[in-house]
């Protein structure tokens, strides 16, 4: 029994290759997210542009994609949060993280994908946005190493609390 690339613990021929080989589309936003990281593991390009909406085909990149999908070495996929994109939906969204090697250099492609359904009632890719990383500021000002620590011990926060912190 070989494991579907698309990380859901299942088989792959229950989980991802019935859609890919076309013989059921994907009941959900999510289902289409994982079986087109599956397609790309597998390089079945060609379930790459039927699953890319319409209407957004005109700016699909069908060489470059074969060549990223051939070059690249697939580790596993994270699906990080979705909203929306059930069997009853219209439109879906899923937030998530595709592990990958290139020329031995580890990469995370993280994205927010759009999905939307078509007039034939299917699933299809619509849109992506990269998700940038979200910057944190400090509220309180930042305790030096030979200053007292700020949890009262009387130590210095370098003998105290910032082995801790680390």
């Amino acid at each position: 029994m070989e494991q579907c690339p698309c990380g859901s613990g299942a088989a792959y021929d229950a989980c991802c290759e019935p859609h890919i080989m076309g013989k059921i589309p994907a009941p959900t936003a999510e289902a289409l997210m994982r079986s087109r990281y599956t397609a790309y593991v597998r390089v079945a390009m060609d379930y790459i542009l039927d699953t890319t909406h319409p209407d957004q085909r005109e700016d699909y990149d069908a060489a470059g994609a074969k060549q990223w999908a051939e070059s690249s070495q697939w580790h596993g996929l994270e699906i990080l949060a979705q909203d929306k994109g059930m069997e009853s939906d219209t439109e879906g969204a899923v937030e998530f993280a595709a592990h990958f090697s290139q020329d031995g250099k580890r990469f995370v492609h993280h994205e927010r994908a759009i999905f939307r359904k078509g007039e034939d009632t299917r699933w299809y890719f619509y849109d992506g946005q990269p998700v940038t990383p979200v910057t944190i500021r400090r509220e309180s000002p930042k305790v030096g190493r030979n200053e007292p620590c700020p949890c009262g011990s009387g130590k210095k926060y370098k003998k105290c609390c910032m082995d801790n912190a680390a």
